[in-house]
């Protein structure tokens, strides 16, 4: 990780296309600009860490319904059987 200091209104350059500024410092937080191509996708890491948990959580839902739907099968079959 690098790691830079930078005061406001000055800036870091990533690769050819996308510029990152600071815009502001206060007592709650940074404020930071980020200039990039339109389809540079940013965003928050909190938010893809929240998606990938509810993702990772769906699939889990899915394979226990999943799992789910062949157990009541599996007994179907062996209530029919009887």
């Amino acid at each position: 990780m690098l790691v830079l200091t930078r005061r406001a209104n000055e800036s870091i350059v990533i690769g050819d296309d996308i510029t990152v500024t600071i815009l502001a410092v206060t007592p709650s937080g940074v404020r930071v600009g980020i200039d990039a191509p339109r389809d540079t996708r940013i965003n928050r890491a909190e938010i893809v860490l929240a998606v990938g948990d509810a993702n990772q959580q769906a699939v889990q839902t899915a394979d226990d319904e999943s799992a789910e739907s062949a157990l009541l099968g599996a007994l179907r079959r062996l209530s029919g059987a009887s």
